[in-house]
Parts: structure tokens; C-alpha cells; sequence
């Protein structure tokens, strides 16, 4: 899968089908529009294509406002979107940067010089829900009326339901803040997972370690720094690692912005991922974990994070939670290590 920042670029096909949309969480709703748009891109001998932006439309209005409520928690990462879009089988993402000029542009223009001019789209496939251009004024009648003047096709895909629930990007958000991870995994067709580069922390877990009797080799933990400000996910929860063993790694996981410690430490404050596995690959030795990058899977919330007066009581906590974990992973008899199949749509 090719992708590209804007639609200059001399490597873009010069014709394809297009979807466009947000795509946070890759769901099975957006499964089933990308299976289509495939099938699309097929028939008329071109690439199929995916438009999307960063940062998210309301990401943008909300700085631009100085309201930050109008921020939607972010589903996933750029890099854990882009990925999902490979696995479905899209032939070139065109990432958009939202900003000013975008924003103000009005549905005519966007459709003219972006699609028409700049993607030369064949076909479109929007969402039911789908609005475009300044004032978000564009809509499926507009597109469509559009396509019949300029020479494209346009076609708008009803919901997608799972058990008689919509699928959407705020169904998957509202089960994430809820820490309902089953639910999450109906709605994605996968576990949730966040994957980046393992970077450098604070390394308390070797300090516990040094503290507290009994400890061991401490509490190492595997960083990921979460790219948006507002995840949809926070709090303890109990992971699969994949990345640095044959076999994926159990632990569990810490995703927020870690209320005990100081916020002026190495990690300036920023959300982060803290995973600690049980059995860490001894071919990796002490550090062999920095700069990989893995992919740790939230299969079941514990609880939310919690504020701990002191090093002591943090251990404890921990070792609390690495029991709690255990003691999941017994009870589902090894079912963690098979994920959800995906719909054959």
C-alpha cells in the first residue's frame, strides 16, 4: 500500500475509487465499505484509494475554537490506521492535513480540484452519514449530482450492524471508555492494539525493583507513547505483546498519563503505554527491547488508573495487578491467543 501526504505527488495513480472518511478504528462498518470499494476499483481496472485526514477535522476546530471538548478521544494512531488499511487490501491512502485552507473550502471547489483534478476519481463510495466542504454544506445529493456533470460514479453505503448495534467510530469510543473490551473486539473484528517504537522511560521498574523486597528483576516495562492528547482507552488491563518473542507475550498494561508520578519527568507528561510482560525473552538481555516495534493488544480492562502515596504502595498495586492478570489469563484457557476472525465480507 502506497501512502501519500496530499495529492501532489507524481507517484499517485492518475485515476482510482475513492473513499473518504476519518477512519478511526478501522471497523467492521469500514471493513465492509473498504471490501466494496475493492470490488469497485476492480471492475473499473483502477487502484482503490482511501482519503483520510490528520489531524481529525475536530481536532482542528477544537484548537482553532480553544475548546478543547470538541476533541474527539482518538481511537487509534496514525500508524495503527494506516495498517489496518493495508490488511483490507486498499491500494494508496492520500492523508489530507486538515487545516484553514481545507476547512474553508467550499464543496464545489473540494470536488473539482481535489477529486476531479487532483485524485481523477472514477468512482466515490461515502457513508450514509457523509458531509463535505466549508460548513460541512456538501453533501451525497451534491456529490452525486456532481459525478453525473464531471463524468464519476457516486454510491453511499447504508450502516453496517453488529447484533443489532450500528457500528461507528463512537460505538467503538463509548466501549473503550466504558473498558467493555469484548464489546470493542465485536465492533472492531479484532482485539483493540496500539503498536509503535518501545522508547525510553523513566525506568522506575528497576528502581521498585531496588526498593522493595522480593521484587525480582522489578517491573520493566515496554513504552509506547501514545500520539494524541485525548485516547479513548485509559487504565489498567491485562495484554498480549506481539513483537518480540515467537509467541506473544502476556502482561499487563498501563495506558494514561500515570497519576502517581511526577508530570515533569522524562516523559513531559505525555500519555503513554507502560506494558509489563511476565516472561521477558532472555535473548533480548536488559535492553533489547528499546527501538522495536510491537504491538500490544488490550484484551480486558481491570480497572481505571489510580493515584498510589509512594513507591511502596505503587509496588504493591503493581504486583496486585500482575496477580488479577494471571489469574484472567487462567480463566480463558488459553482462548487470548486465537483473535476474532474477521467477516469475509
Amino acid at each position: 500500500m502506497k501512502v501519500f501526504r496530499g495529492f501532489h505527488h507524481p507517484d499517485l495513480a492518475p485515476a482510482c475509487a475513492l473513499t473518504i472518511g476519518n477512519f478511526d478504528g478501522v471497523h467492521r462498518g469500514h471493513q465492509a465499505m473498504l471490501a466494496l470499494l475493492r470490488s469497485e476499483a476492480a471492475h473499473r481496472g483502477v487502484p482503490s484509494c482511501v482519503m483520510t485526514f490528520e489531524p481529525h477535522p475536530r481536532d482542528y476546530f477544537a484548537k482553532a475554537l480553544n475548546k478543547p471538548d470538541l476533541a474527539p478521544a482518538r481511537i487509534a494512531t496514525l500508524r495503527d490506521k494506516l495498517q489496518e488499511l493495508e490488511r483490507c487490501g486498499v491500494d494508496q491512502v492520500v492523508v489530507l492535513p486538515f487545516d484553514a485552507r481545507l476547512a474553508s473550502q467550499s464543496p464545489q471547489d473540494f470536488i473539482e480540484q481535489v477529486l476531479v483534478q487532483g485524485l481523477g476519481v472514477r468512482y466515490v463510495l461515502v457513508g450514509d452519514d457523509f458531509r463535505f466542504g466549508a460548513q460541512r454544506a456538501g453533501d451525497y445529493a451534491m456529490l452525486d449530482a456532481a459525478g453525473q456533470g464531471l463524468g464519476f460514479d457516486v454510491a453511499r453505503m447504508n450502516s453496517y450492524e453488529v447484533h443489532g448495534l450500528r457500528v461507528s467510530s463512537s460505538a467503538v469510543r463509548e466501549a473503550l471508555h466504558q473498558g467493555r473490551m469484548n464489546d470493542v473486539a465485536a465492533l472492531l473484528g479484532r482485539h483493540y492494539s496500539i503498536s509503535g517504537h518501545v522508547v525510553h522511560g523513566r525506568k522506575l521498574g528497576r528502581e521498585l525493583a531496588a526498593t522493595t523486597e522480593g521484587a525480582g528483576d522489578g517491573f520493566r516495562t515496554l513504552n509506547l507513547r501514545f500520539s494524541h492528547w485525548k485516547p479513548a482507552a485509559s487504565g489498567i488491563f491485562v495484554v498480549q505483546v506481539h513483537g518480540l518473542a515467537d509467541q506473544p507475550l502476556k502482561g499487563v498494561a498501563n495506558l494514561g498519563i500515570r497519576p502517581s508520578l511526577d508530570p515533569n519527568d522524562v516523559n513531559g507528561g505525555r500519555v503513554l503505554l507502560e506494558t509489563h510482560a511476565f516472561d521477558w525473552p532472555t535473548e533480548l538481555g536488559a535492553e533489547g527491547g528499546y527501538g522495536k516495534i510491537i504491538r500490544v493488544d488490550l484484551l480486558h480492562k481491570l480497572h481505571d488508573e489510580l493515584k498510589y502515596d509512594g513507591l511502596d504502595a505503587l509496588t504493591k498495586g503493581i504486583a496486585k495487578d500482575c496477580d488479577d492478570a494471571q489469574a484472567w489469563f487462567a480463566s480463558r484457557h488459553g482462548e487470548t491467543s486465537r483473535q476474532t476472525t474477521r467477516d469475509r465480507i
